[in-house]
């Protein structure tokens, strides 16, 4: 059975990648996946909020030396001194080129430029074959338009794109207006891939102690369904490579996103819960799946069910709204 796919221009044994997690913190780990069947590995995102306080401890130092004497430039600690978020990044993803042999994406997350232009640079320099632009934004001010919002995102891919050669993917929440139109014009600034879609962690409130409660809730196969629905919708409408994320934790939920549209799905919370065993067994059982539904190959499935193939693309839009709400049954 022919597993193989591409993704960003790259080509791929499988479409089960593992996603951006704390797993590529330990090299061991890394090469145990790879033994496991990774066709890549995506590395945990470089936040934004590390970059700028990477660039601010620069700022501070020499602010502080400024004007002491002549011989005060001396005193500036050089970039390499610092063993921050950012150099401990480049560091790993330099490391993870040698120790596999399989591609290693890295991931930026943010909402403004920032450092990104530069760090993306550095990241294309440290080795990494594509990287992920993780988007994060939550829209809390009423003068700030959905279009800004938009456009905002737009501005960091362009300059991007404009300044490293490795290809791009967008990480998207599911949240904007028209995701469509958004997804075309992602497209058409450069990006080779898009992925459906980052998770937003939702704050608790803890009602004795007046606060706020930070809880990491991983995912289950039940977020897989809003992912179906776009990847089906998006496929016939984009030319460029997507990937599903959240929510994929067995072979079926592969099978679902292949058909759907999706050329990788990206698993993470079953590894965390499973260890890498629990990848192997999944490629296993796709495989076997495969077979045993008469497909010859992976590349036969996919977008079989996306929304210009489906047998009732109405299940996808408005039209089977009233129809699913009457199967509730009391």
């Amino acid at each position: 059975m022919n597993l193989e796919t591409e993704y960003l221009g790259l080509k791929l044994a499988n479409p089960i990648m593992p996603g951006a997690s704390p797993l590529v913190d330990s090299l061991p780990t890394v090469r145990a996946l790879e033994d496991a069947g990774a066709p890549a590995i995506v590395m945990h995102s470089l936040f934004e909020e590390q970059i700028v306080r990477d660039q601010w401890s620069t700022h501070h130092h020499q602010a502080v030396a400024e004007g002491i004497t002549p011989e005060a430039s001396t005193f500036f600690p050089e970039q390499e001194d610092f063993q921050l978020g950012p150099e401990e990044y480049l560091l790993t993803l330099q490391k993870l080129k040698t120790a596999v042999d399989i591609p290693v994406i890295a991931s930026l997350n943010g909402h403004t430029l920032g450092g990104w232009v530069d760090y993306a640079r550095q990241i294309e320099q440290a080795g990494a074959d594509a990287l992920e632009l993780n988007t994060y934004h939550v829209a809390t001010d009423p003068n700030e338009s959905g279009a800004d919002v938009e456009a905002r995102t737009l501005e960091i891919l362009r300059s991007v794109r404009e300044a490293v050669r490795i290809p791009l993917a967008v990480k998207l929440s599911p949240y904007f207006s028209s995701l469509p139109h958004f997804a075309r014009e992602i497209q058409s600034l450069g990006a080779e891939g898009i992925i459906l879609f980052n998770r937003f962690f939702q704050p608790d409130i803890d009602i004795e102690q007046l606060e706020m409660k930070q809880k990491l809730q991983l995912s289950n196969s039940t977020e897989l369904r809003l992912r179906l629905r776009w990847l089906a919708i998006l496929r016939p409408q984009l030319s460029c490579s997507l990937a599903c994320s959240g929510g994929v934790h067995r072979a079926t939920d592969v099978v679902k996103a292949i058909m759907a549209g999706a050329d990788v799905t990206q698993s993470v919370a079953v590894l965390l819960y499973e260890g890498h065993e629990r990848l192997r067994s999944m490629i296993r059982e796709l495989r076997h799946w495969l077979e045993e539904h008469e497909y010859e190959s992976l590349q036969q499935a996919r977008g079989s069910m996306s929304l210009r193939h489906c047998p009732d693309p109405a299940a996808y839009v408005r039209a089977n709204y009233l129809q699913t709400l009457q199967l509730w049954k009391v």
